[in-house]
């Protein structure tokens, strides 16, 4: 699909100022960044910036409004496109949710280091297990565990995971990282994805 001009214009304007903002993270507390600080860095001009939004803030909710839609997607990316989703078939290539931790690498350095909100690791655990338990019975039919504690399981092992790894400066592909997920899926049968 093909965005108007004007459409892939705007686009690009907004991920200047997202990428802006998140690299100016690297340098000073959220608190301490200034509206001028991000349209100097995404060299843009302040009109633009109040045009999209009202406040750095909004910027922020943005960005993690994007990229826990993205999140969301890559979540549940392995069962959506089967009709019948089985455990045992699932392969490493079929898991996203490490491509798309990967593809937004700042952000989650952000989220880890707790820079980006006050709170906002819980609420990206709490994002996983939405989707974990809204989805708990397609892919979970028949098992007897308490969707809601075997949710909450469920995201916190994924979040210990991607903690690991950002701490750890992307040391593994995510490829790799899909892989020990699979390992540790089969290896604890109480696990699903």
């Amino acid at each position: 699909m093909n965005l108007p001009k004007a459409d892939r214009r705007i686009k690009k304007t907004k991920a200047s100022f997202a990428n802006a903002l998140l690299t100016l993270l690297d340098e000073k507390d959220f608190k301490k960044i200034t509206v001028t600080d991000i349209v100097t860095r995404a060299d843009v001009n302040r009109g633009t910036f109040y045009k999209h939004y009202q406040e750095k803030e909004d910027l922020l909710n943005e960005i993690i409004s994007n990229v826990l839609l993205s999140l969301e997607i890559a979540y549940q990316d392995p069962y959506t496109k089967k009709e019948h989703f089985s455990v045992e078939t699932l392969t490493p290539s079929m898991v996203k949710i490490f491509d798309h931790v990967y593809a937004h690498q700042l952000f989650y350095k952000h989220a880890i280091q707790n820079k980006l909100q006050p709170g906002f690791q819980n609420q990206l655990c709490d994002v996983i297990r939405r989707i974990a338990l809204r989805d708990f019975f397609t892919v979970l039919q028949k098992s007897p565990a308490n969707p809601e504690l075997h949710a909450s399981y469920q995201a916190h092992a994924i979040f210990g995971l991607i903690v690991y790894w950002v701490q750890h400066d992307f040391a593994y592909s995510p490829a790799y990282m899909s892989e020990q997920l699979l390992q540790i899926i089969h290896a604890d049968t109480s696990f699903t994805f």
